[in-house]
């Protein structure tokens, strides 16, 4: 018996850690860090990324979307302050790239400022390239929320907190809902997360009229969230199977084997998902048979009436949610099928047998 007791004891310890481990705010505003930015990011930090390139002499569109002419300026950029050359913004380029800002100061890099801050505040404020005395209230105010001293001066911490802080997908937009999952105000990603979901949703409309339902995501500056070992980190999210009646949005959480389950529109649901976000697809998981020996999703316990994606970001510091920067040459695109030239980690789909 306390033999039994002993390792009795030590399972308990160990479940205790890896709970404890997953219920710390992994997200949480200490935590913060400038999220990596590649070929297939879409959304305000990519936005906010191009307008501090052009701030550097770069003449690219700041259109939010993370393809040629950015990458090729990221990597003209590093090159030029002697660094390895990938292609990929991750840390280490943003820090190079923030510029202190202050009241007086303008540019290209207070339009990035003036942007976040819509965006992931909704500030009001006037995007006008000039540090002025709005920009600076909002400033203030955006520091006191992230518990940073609120100087009303936009250093590198202060850059590192706005850049990560979290942004809601736009629900307004026609092809897009949210259907307020198990946590109803846990519906902020990344930025570039976000962006994804966005394009994926315009795509799935366009061709179906019918609307990409959001359930849970993650908290506004995230952390644990009740119900979800996951959804910590702005890169998971659930989304509803589509229905028959295309009432998804008002009614979800039906499972593949219902009548009103929608096998066809929801096939079309992930490949949207997949084309939008070119390499940045890490998994699906949703246990539909059909679509697992399609190549499509994977099998995970308790997914039968939801999808879940989750996203990946180049050297993230998670390793589940770490994909490597595509070469500079990256083909677009990494729909199921395709031969990633790289290891998993960076392609992340690969074709699974049932």
């Amino acid at each position: 018996m306390p033999g039994l007791r002993r390792r009795l004891m030590i399972a308990v310890l160990l479940v205790a850690t890896l709970a404890t481990g997953w219920s710390q705010p992994v997200g949480a505003v200490g935590r913060a860090a400038f999220p990596a930015q590649s070929v297939g990011n879409i959304g305000i930090d990519v936005v906010a990324l191009q307008h501090l390139l052009r701030g550097e002499g770069f003449v690219i569109a700041a259109d939010g979307v993370f393809g040629a002419s950015t990458q090729s300026a990221v990597a003209d950029f590093q090159a030029a302050a002697g660094m390895t050359v990938t292609g990929a913004a991750t840390g280490a380029t943003w820090e190079l790239l923030v510029p202190t800002l202050r009241e007086g100061t303008s540019g290209e890099a207070v339009t990035a400022l003036q942007k976040l801050l819509n965006a992931k505040r909704n500030a009001g404020l006037t995007v006008s390239a000039a540090f002025d005395a709005d920009t600076g209230a909002a400033v203030r105010t955006f520091q006191g929320h992230m518990s940073v001293p609120a100087t009303g001066v936009v250093n590198l911490r202060t850059w590192r907190n706005l850049v990560w802080h979290y942004v809601k997908p736009r629900f307004s937009l026609p092809g897009l809902c949210n259907y307020n999952g198990g946590n109803r105000t846990a519906d902020w990603g990344t930025g570039s997360a976000a962006g994804m979901l966005e394009a994926s949703a315009m795509l799935f409309h366009q061709r179906t009229r019918s609307r990409l339902a959001v359930g849970d995501v993650s908290w506004e500056r995230g952390g644990n969230i009740p119900l979800h070992a996951t959804h910590e980190v702005g890169l998971d999210v659930d989304i509803a199977l589509v229905r028959k009646d295309g009432n998804q949005c008002r009614r979800p959480g039906i499972g593949y084997r219902a009548g009103q389950y929608d096998r066809a529109a929801t096939r079309q649901l992930i490949e949207a998902l997949y084309e939008a976000a070119p390499h940045l697809v890490k998994l699906i998981y949703f246990n539909d048979p059909v679509l697992i020996a399609e190549g499509l999703v994977q099998r995970y316990p308790h997914h039968d009436d939801h999808i879940h994606l989750r996203y990946c970001e180049v050297g993230h510091r998670l390793r589940v949610y770490r994909c490597s920067a595509p070469p500079l040459d990256a083909p677009p695109g990494n729909l199921p099928g395709t031969s990633p030239t790289s290891p998993d980690d960076w392609g992340p789909f690969r074709r699974r047998p049932i």
